[in-house]
């Protein structure tokens, strides 16, 4: 979440698998406090469509209309100094069948729309990129910024991990805890291979990875160095953590060389409701009665699956 303004509307497109459909529910509840049924949302929250691993396209709402030259008619007040613009046609899955949205319709309306924006329009390179959508039994012009797939490029890092969350669920994950960074002090105590620390690293969030197998623990450095990020990742166990933070981020070990019992989880979480406000677990398996017993309240939930692989993402204060 990057700010609110009661004044300011944007609407975001979005595209995710089925199988992460509750993942990005939970995401889009984190940041606008709401999620929507259908692959477009409306908010008057600003998010950074780079942040978000299902986000496609936003556009910030800046004239609207009940038909198009409804919306033609505002378009003409729009004058551009010294700036070259294009008009991109935002397609809306969600509309019914009567509706069409085919090439032809698609270009038309662009055509129409940057007809009448005073300015100098530049297909290939222009300054100013606009969007228009038809959401919701309106029409909607306004500024365009696409989503750029960050999380895929992390894919390609130096070191792997067997069991590590994949980099869209991580950056997902980090969405979920940390919705809005600004003053936020974030720790992820069992970091592996630092997928969830590249991501939340890559979004300019303070925070700071340790784990307690030192074995690991260069491969981490090595793969946030690799996308020219800094961080710190440091050699400790979770009960031994002190600092205090506002969020955790805990993606329980459940791989054969990590074993651990409902005692040993029950104490690992124990140590984080003492050192944060906030955590966030991943898990494999039932978990409720362990967060209970360890304090926490659980918040919201989701669940990510993979094939037959499926992994809880809870909310927990």
């Amino acid at each position: 979440m990057d700010n609110k303004d009661p004044k300011m509307n944007y609407v975001y497109t979005y595209s995710y698998p089925d199988d992460e459909s509750s993942l990005c529910a939970l995401e889009m509840r984190s940041f606008f406090g709401k999620e929507s049924k259908s692959r477009v949302l409306e908010s008057p929250v600003k998010v950074n469509p780079t942040r978000s691993p299902f986000i496609k396209e936003r556009i910030e709402v800046r004239y609207e209309g009940e038909s198009l030259q409804d919306l033609v008619k505002k378009v003409k007040s729009l004058q551009l100094v010294e700036e070259t613009f294009k008009v991109i046609y935002v397609k809306n899955g969600g509309l019914a069948k009567t509706e069409k949205e085919g090439f032809e319709r698609r270009r038309s309306v662009e055509r129409e729309i940057g007809l009448h924006v005073k300015g100098e329009a530049d297909f290939h390179n222009p300054d100013r990129l606009f969007g228009v959508m038809n959401v919701n039994g309106r029409w909607v012009f306004g500024d365009y910024a696409k989503s750029e797939a960050v999380w895929l490029k992390h894919q390609k890092k130096p070191h792997g991990y067997s069991t590590a969350l994949n980099t869209r669920v991580a950056r997902a994950v980090v969405n979920i805890a940390i919705p809005n960074p600004s003053g936020i002090k974030a720790i992820d105590p069992c970091c592996g291979i630092g997928t969830v620390l590249v991501e939340a690293r890559s979004m300019g969030i303070d925070i700071v990875g340790s784990d307690r197998n030192y074995l690991i623990l260069n491969g981490a450095r090595e793969n946030i160095e690799h996308f020219g990020l800094t961080g710190e990742v440091n050699l400790a166990d979770i009960r031994d953590i002190t600092n205090d933070y506002d969020v955790a981020i805990i993606d329980l070990p459940y791989n054969l060389c990590s074993v651990i019992t409902d005692v040993e989880k029950l104490e690992m979480l124990e140590s984080a409701r003492r050192f944060a406000k906030k955590v966030v677990v991943v898990t494999i398996e039932p978990i409720d009665e362990v967060l209970r017993n360890a304090g926490f309240s659980i918040i919201d939930r989701a669940i990510a699956k993979k094939g037959s692989f499926i992994r809880e993402v809870i909310v927990c204060k």
